[in-house]
């Protein structure tokens, strides 16, 4: 993890045994498949994530009141409005914060069969008239022995469709309301969208605050290095080297090069694994070098590690076109997307 703790992450790839050569089949199988491996720690509860989500989380208070509260499972969960009810589980609960009913993802419909979930005079909900559904974040508590029920046998592959709705009336389901912000990064649009997000001014979330810092591991680059460039709104990472270059409302990943006269807005670089000489043709062959080259023109774009994009590309979507494939690319929600070790040739323009 990081320098500064004797915390760890142990990493458990995706796996087939005797018992099951299946491949995980959603959320709730990948935990059973796992159990295994973490069910022989003398552990009385279990905090299950999501490895796609934005936020800043004390565990340690969503712990303490899932004990407080005597619960078998609690959800962590944030007020939102229509807009957005349709794509995550909402949950109704009584006055008293005990879930009573839950479905995942209803349709725009079902919502006013729902109705508001929240509860009149519910104070504890921080909600307003424009959020009145509760939400599950899809972070979870549960005390041990109910989670090896529930996962016992083969029945149900997803916590949102199917373990959680089969707990209500058995166990003891609770709400944590979280205060914080939040963002699920898992589709192309929202993961372009939180990222960009991180380049505003006020932003709602960031990664500067001394009181709850996050860390990264240590990789021993060099510091950024610019040469006559105009830095707008960017996020910029150790091992750069921008070279007279525009650069606004961006987050520019570790070791990536720019070259003179190029402009990168509103665009998610990820950078590079490593470093590659200026005459190493060797290696690229007939390639660009590895980064960004000379006069390209970047706007809504992700370009995944160790890409190449050649002099005087253009990738803007000047068609404005919502989804399409292309040669080294693809647009997704209106993002221009340079897959990892993608070539850009010199001159193209999307």
């Amino acid at each position: 993890m990081d320098l500064f703790s004797q915390g760890f992450v142990e990493i458990l790839a995706a796996e087939q045994t005797p018992d099951n050569p299946n491949w995980y089949q959603g959320t709730a199988d990948a935990v059973r498949q796992a159990m295994r491996h973490f069910t022989r720690y003398d552990a009385d509860y279990y905090l299950i994530l999501a490895g796609d989500h934005l936020y800043r989380m004390n565990y340690s208070e969503l712990v303490d009141a899932h004990c407080d509260r005597r619960a078998d499972i609690t959800i962590a969960a944030q007020p939102v409005g229509i807009e957005d009810a349709s794509a995550m589980g909402i949950f109704r609960f009584d006055r008293g914060g005990q879930i009573v009913a839950f479905e995942e993802k209803p349709k725009r419909d079902r919502l006013d069969e729902i109705g508001r979930s929240i509860p009149a005079g519910a104070t504890f909900a921080g909600h307003t008239p424009d959020r009145p559904f509760m939400a599950s974040m899809g972070i979870y508590v549960f005390s041990r022995d109910v989670l090896v029920d529930l996962l016992s046998g083969d029945g149900g592959t997803d916590f949102g469709k199917e373990i959680i709705p089969c707990a209500l009336g058995r166990y003891r389901v609770n709400s944590y309301l979280f205060r914080g912000y939040w963002a699920d990064v898992g589709t192309i649009a929202s993961f372009y969208d939180a990222n960009v997000m991180l380049t505003q001014p006020g932003a709602p979330f960031t990664f500067y605050d001394p009181r709850r810092p996050i860390y990264t591991h240590p990789r021993f680059l060099p510091a950024a290095r610019f040469a006559d460039c105009a830095i707008r709104g960017a996020i910029v990472a150790e091992g750069c080297y921008l070279d007279r270059c525009t650069v606004e409302q961006s987050i520019v990943g570790i070791r990536t090069n720019v070259q003179n006269g190029s402009t990168i807005r509103r665009s998610v670089l990820l950078g590079a694994d490593f470093y590659e000489a200026d005459d190493d043709a060797t290696v690229r062959g007939e390639h660009p070098r590895l980064g960004i080259g000379r006069e390209v023109v970047l706007d809504r774009v992700i370009v995944d590690k160790n890409a190449r994009i050649g002099d005087g590309a253009r990738l803007v979507n000047e068609r404005g076109v919502d989804e399409a494939d292309g040669d080294g690319y693809y647009i997704r929600n209106g993002v221009v997307i340079v897959p990892k070790d993608g070539v850009i040739r010199a001159g193209t323009h999307v």
